[in-house]
């Protein structure tokens, strides 16, 4: 990586693990902005239940993608790479280096690697096909992708409805099959990429988890969320921690069930966040309890940048 002019420098780890105070810290060091590629970030109206930098960091350090959209805007992991592109196309003439920090790895890998464009969701197929999801649960599902779309059948994930949601969605929308607008391609950039993540023994990542959990709602959670919950049916908002306390809006569970459930749920969500990334062969990794950290990797990024 080393020579080129230009520089995204992207920092991945599982949610809790210390990402967001890093970043600020080498930004600093680099005189540069940041790019958030936490999905759930980007919605305004919920910075305390999505752990999106305090009003003190974001004035320290010029952050983008973070509190852009309402939770009722359409946006997509496709309109992400555009805009991410098109940003860092202006960026780069005034920073070499640019820093992507955040756990959502379907958007990280969008910029890295490219997307190819899918139409957005069609309102009122979305709606049907999740009417259908609801009422008659996953198989319908199954039985639909693999008529319509055998190839893709085979590999996704047959038990993750949003996979098979949105693969349907997009052959009902075109009329051709998921499968060949998926050229899975990376397209070039003319720009360097260096890879960094966090790695977090398990046991205070689940403890880090916890606590965070307790001060977020201190902070104002339950009203944070409860100015939200007539729009509880959006996309927006159907994440961990806000459909758990939504069940406590209903009466489904006490309080303290839906702050257990956060808590588990979060932690599979950190589980899950740690398998995708450790698939990338080009993330150098760091511990993030180790003294020096930030030290450490800017030593590593000075032979990268």
């Amino acid at each position: 990586m080393a020579g080129n002019e230009n520089t995204l420098i992207v920092l991945v780890g599982p949610t809790a693990s210390g990402k967001t105070g890093l970043a600020i810290e080498v930004a600093a060091r680099l005189h540069t902005e940041i790019i958030s590629a936490d999905s759930r970030q980007f919605y305004k109206e919920i910075p305390i239940g999505t752990a999106a930098p305090d009003e003190e960091q974001l004035a320290g350090i010029r952050h983008h993608f973070v509190g852009q959209l309402s939770v009722v805007d359409d946006y997509n992991v496709a309109r992400f790479e555009q805009d991410v592109l098109y940003l860092l196309e202006d960026k780069f003439r005034h920073h070499r280096q640019m820093l992507m920090v955040g756990g959502s790895g379907l958007y990280i890998n969008a910029v890295c690697e490219g997307i190819d464009s899918l139409p957005d969701p069609d309102p009122g197929i979305r709606r049907d096909l999740n009417t259908l999801y609801e009422k008659e649960g996953i198989e319908p599902l199954k039985h639909k992708l693999k008529e319509l779309d055998p190839e893709y059948y085979q590999i996704v994930d047959l038990n993750n409805p949003k996979r098979l949601l949105r693969a349907i969605e997009v052959c009902l929308q075109t009329g051709t099959t998921y499968t060949s607008l998926r050229k899975n391609k990376p397209k070039s950039k003319d720009f360097g990429i260096a890879k960094i993540g966090l790695d977090i023994e398990r046991s205070l990542l689940n403890e880090r988890i916890n606590k965070r959990t307790e001060l977020m709602f201190e902070q104002g959670w339950l009203e944070e969320a409860r100015t939200v919950y007539p729009q509880k049916h959006l996309n927006a908002l159907n994440t961990v921690g806000f459909k758990e306390i939504f069940k406590y809006f209903d009466g489904e569970i006490s309080l303290e069930e839906a702050k257990e459930k956060i808590k588990t749920n979060t932690r599979r969500y950190a589980k899950r966040q740690m398998t995708w990334f450790k698939k990338d062969k080009e993330i150098r990794w760091f511990n993030a309890t180790k003294e020096n950290l930030a030290e450490n990797v800017m030593d590593y990024l000075e032979g990268e940048i």
